[in-house]
């Protein structure tokens, strides 16, 4: 188990370095000259040699490389002074002179336009972001593992039917197209009933009792985040459980004489699950990412409205930071769905 996991733990720091090369290379080879992003058009010379020289920028991209894989890594070599001390919060490890060796949290930079830390504006968006990407996948895992048993316990009737339908018209509508029409069907045709609104974030500030939660302005959002996965949940559940049903020992169980929902419920579904787990585990990730334009349609406050707000400003480390959590998060969940296997199903044996 403790190999496995090693193993698992050396192939994710590896696909993390080459996500770090290519956002690099990425967002180094773009136009736009970041001093001036950071100052303004009306910056005078000396104004934007000072802020090249403080975020490195006057140094060949080799070395703004290492110098960005310096700030990124948590052991990295820093000056040992008290400024360098509070921005990298760093604990010393050993002293080389005017350095020294520290082990600290990964430094993402500072925003261009805001002057913020990009931990500090992540910190601030990713719960919204992690919030709706939850109760869409559990919104989408629990109706499509339900309508998929459903689907195929009643196979070739008109239930069978219906799901079938639902899974592919989830499928085909993309995210902003879905998100675009269920945006103005329930909050702006049928408001009046549904009581939700076109546009709004998880929070909300009131005058009287300051910054409240706005549940509401969630289901929309979820729903519209949900629906893909909810479809390949419904087919890849129906799939698995026709392959279980087929199989001897369900047939044993039923010669035996154990209830429908017995046999569905314990034996059936509980083997047909790995490959629902395999989806849950992608598309929960991937939710993260898909954010980005279902976060812009609602105006929901969260991870993906703040990265592509930062794109159309050039805010490039808020960019960078964004893209770099979601593939930190894409390997951490890969690692733990491999471990989930194990309980899950006896069979699966981690090598």
């Amino acid at each position: 188990m403790l190999q496995y996991a090693i193993k698992k733990i050396l192939y994710g720091c590896a696909v993390m370095a080459g996500v770090i090369v290519v956002v690099f290379v990425l967002f180094n080879i773009l136009p736009g000259d970041p001093a001036r992003m950071t100052m303004g058009q009306r910056a005078d010379v000396s104004s934007l040699e000072a802020v090249r020289k403080e975020f490195g920028l006057d140094r060949s991209k080799p070395v703004q490389f290492f110098l960005y894989l310096n700030d990124l890594s948590p052991l990295g070599l820093h000056e040992n002074t008290t400024v360098t001390k509070e921005k990298y919060q760093y604990v010393k490890l050993i002293s080389f002179g005017d350095e020294v060796l520290a082990l600290k949290w990964p430094y993402l930079r500072r925003s261009y336009q805001t002057k913020r830390d990009v931990t500090t504006i992540l910190s601030e968006t990713v719960p919204n972001t992690f919030i709706l990407a939850s109760t869409a996948m559990i919104f989408a895992t629990l109706i499509g593992v339900f309508l998929g048993v459903l689907s195929a316990v009643h196979k070739d009737t008109w239930i069978d039917k219906v799901a079938n339908s639902f899974a592919i018209l989830g499928i085909s509508a993309p995210s902003f197209f879905a998100g675009i029409i269920i945006a103005w069907l329930f909050g702006f045709v049928l408001s009046d009933y549904t009581g939700l609104n076109m546009s709004g974030s998880l929070y909300s500030y009131d005058p009287f009792k300051g910054e409240i939660m706005t549940w509401k302005n969630l289901w929309l959002p979820m729903v519209t985040l949900g629906l893909r996965p909810l479809a390949i949940i419904v087919q890849l559940t129906r799939s698995a459980m026709l392959d279980v049903l087929a199989q001897d020992y369900i047939r044993t169980a039923r010669a035996k004489g154990l209830s429908r929902n017995a046999i569905i419920y314990k034996h059936a579904l509980k083997n047909a699950l790995n490959p629902v787990i395999t989806a849950i585990s992608g598309w929960f990730a991937s939710l993260l990412a898909g954010s980005f334009f279902v976060e812009y349609i609602f105006g929901y406050n969260g991870l993906g409205r703040a990265t592509v707000n930062a794109l159309e400003m050039s805010d490039f480390p808020v960019v960078m930071g964004s893209i770099l959590f979601i593939a930190f998060v894409f390997v951490i969940i890969n690692i733990l769905v491999d471990v989930l296997y194990a309980f899950v199903d006896p069979r699966v044996k981690l090598v």
